[in-house]
């Protein structure tokens, strides 16, 4: 039988995971339901036991209910609440009017369970956020036993050097991991001297948007996806046949090289992709295996020419 994927530990004391997380944007409501429980299924025999399933409805936008269907899937998957880890999404755009705990109480509503094990929150948008009062309601939401951990996605290193220190003054529990976009294309955040400060702290990193969407992979610019800091997406979309002609010199697919990039950041606890196949799946766990027969330095060095946002982007974040 096939090893586990190896584990790696949320922050200095969070919960630990398998290097790999599934994700659920626009997934589990575009696959057959017999095809998402296998997947699931699949995934958590393989190690996956992080499994990000926010509510990711906003205003003009077709409603989502993908978290509404994990919670069908696991059950059918015979999976007990101890087999996995769920992370939640928060959302500040209508804090603190909207409290943490009414956003929370929805998600998990929806998702079927009794408490996340990790809650990320949403870009910050604006500069009326009270971060010590955030902090603070946070441990609220871990004191009541609701959360076990939280971390924060796609903050400025300055802004999470905030929260650090507010927790630090009120003796508290601070960010555990800091959710970057992180690629082949965008390392200037992730790998910059900021955030290197931060994860010196015991902040850990958890990489999204690896393959941009599937950008990277040559599906084009016109998709649903993320923001694109430094305008330069246009750029990756053309660095799509590089990318191939890299991951094919490796014996590797694009996806794959992708992936396993991610896994060589010393931060890096877990990567979040997302799979509508239980191919796509086992295409991504192979990842693990490229940077062992590789080697993480080599590996790095091969996909250096396509760093797109270097010297684009500022390394300090948005």
């Amino acid at each position: 039988m096939k090893t586990a994927i190896p584990r790696r530990r949320i922050g200095r004391d969070g919960p630990e995971t398998g290097v790999l997380a599934l994700g659920s944007w626009h997934t589990y409501d575009r696959m057959h339901f017999h095809d998402a429980v296998d997947m699931i299924r699949e995934a958590v025999d393989a190690g996956i036991d992080l499994f990000d399933v926010g509510v990711y409805g906003f205003p003009g936008m077709p409603p989502v209910f993908t978290d509404v269907i994990f919670s069908a899937l696991v059950r059918a998957a015979g999976l007990r609440r101890e087999d996995y880890l769920l992370s939640s999404k928060l959302w500040l755009e209508g804090y603190p009017q909207q409290s943490l705990r009414a956003q929370l109480e929805n998600a998990l509503f929806r998702a079927g369970v009794e408490h996340a094990d990790l809650v990320v929150l949403g870009d910050l948008r604006h500069d009326g956020v009270d971060l010590h009062e955030l902090v603070m309601d946070l441990h609220g939401l871990r004191t009541a036993g609701l959360i076990r951990s939280w971390g924060v996605n796609n903050w400025s290193a300055s802004n999470v050097q905030t929260l650090i220190d507010a927790a630090a003054g009120e003796g508290v529990e601070g960010p555990a991991i800091a959710q970057l976009k992180y690629s082949v294309s965008r390392r200037s955040i992730p790998d910059g001297r900021p955030f290197a400060k931060i994860f010196g702290q015991g902040v850990t990193l958890q990489s999204s948007d690896v393959l941009e969407g599937g950008v990277l992979l040559g599906k084009g610019i016109d998709r649903q996806v993320g923001r694109d800091p430094g305008e330069i997406r246009e750029r990756i979309a053309l660095s799509a046949a590089e990318l191939r002609r890299i991951a094919a010199e490796l014996g590797a697919t694009p996806a794959q090289l992708c992936v396993a990039f991610t896994l060589t950041h010393p931060a890096n606890t877990t990567t979040l992709f997302g799979a509508t196949s239980i191919e796509q799946l086992r295409d991504n766990l192979a990842a693990v295996d490229l940077v062992d027969r590789v080697g993480a330095e080599e590996l790095r060095a091969r996909v250096a020419p396509l760093w797109a946002d270097q010297d684009v982007v500022d390394p300090e974040g948005p």
